[in-house]
């Protein structure tokens, strides 16, 4: 069975010299990921800083509903995308999670080429706050519900932002633990790994669609301005 972490270790019968030229840039994030990423990080800043006010109440409810969609599309991408941006692949229980931070503690930290345990529990996160986000988002703009739909939706969107501060910090460290630039990693979808790890299609097609939905959906919108 493969591991779940790259190895920085010569494989066997193989030269130190030989192992390191080995060695290169592959391709571990795919394109519809990358693009996922951003457009969420947008959809995100964009409707917070305009959820007070009714000026930019169609602003805040665009992006709001674009954050809503890309996170449903990041469900169905964990499962049938590939292979690191399935959730299979990433998710580790407790256990998992605790030797992962226990190795950062002594220095020697576990090098994951995907999402590491840590970072996989920050992503459960966002994804399951901005599922609330949605939810009680679409109830305050319909008219559904109480008060406490307006509550809920602001202490979501508090507790999001928590968790991104502490995501950047894990992004931020583990930089520096491992020697890579993970934000260029999710720019150029590229990281240090065998030829072996790479990901075989980038689903360029499917990243394409996504942008087309969402600026599509964004004119749709405005129209009515």
């Amino acid at each position: 069975m493969k591991t779940m972490f790259a190895s920085r270790n010569k494989p066997p019968r193989m030269s130190v010299k030989s192992a390191d030229s080995a060695m290169e840039k592959v391709q571990i994030w795919d394109a519809p990921t990358r693009v996922f990423h951003w457009l969420l990080v947008l959809s995100f800043v964009v409707s917070y800083i305009t959820a007070e006010g009714e000026r930019w109440r169609l602003v805040h409810v665009t992006f709001g509903y674009t954050f809503g969609a890309l996170l449903v599309f990041r469900l169905i991408w964990g499962v049938v995308g590939t292979r690191y941006a399935r959730f299979s692949n990433f998710v580790r229980g407790p256990v998992a999670v605790l030797r992962y931070v226990e190795s950062l503690k002594s220095g020697r930290p576990q090098h994951h080429l995907g999402h590491n345990p840590a970072g996989a529990v920050a992503i459960v996160l966002m994804i399951a706050l901005g599922l609330v986000q949605l939810v009680t988002g679409w109830a305050a703009y319909n008219d559904v519900g109480g008060e406490w739909r307006s509550q809920l939706h602001e202490l979501a969107a508090n507790a999001m932002v928590l968790v991104i501060v502490v995501h950047l910090a894990g992004v931020f460290s583990a930089s520096v633990m491992h020697h890579e630039n993970l934000v260029r990693a999710m720019l150029t979808g590229k990281k240090t790994g065998w030829p072996s790890d790479a990901i075989a299609a980038t689903g360029r097609p499917v990243a394409v669609m996504l942008v087309l939905a969402a600026v599509g959906f964004w004119l749709y919108q405005w129209q009515s301005v």
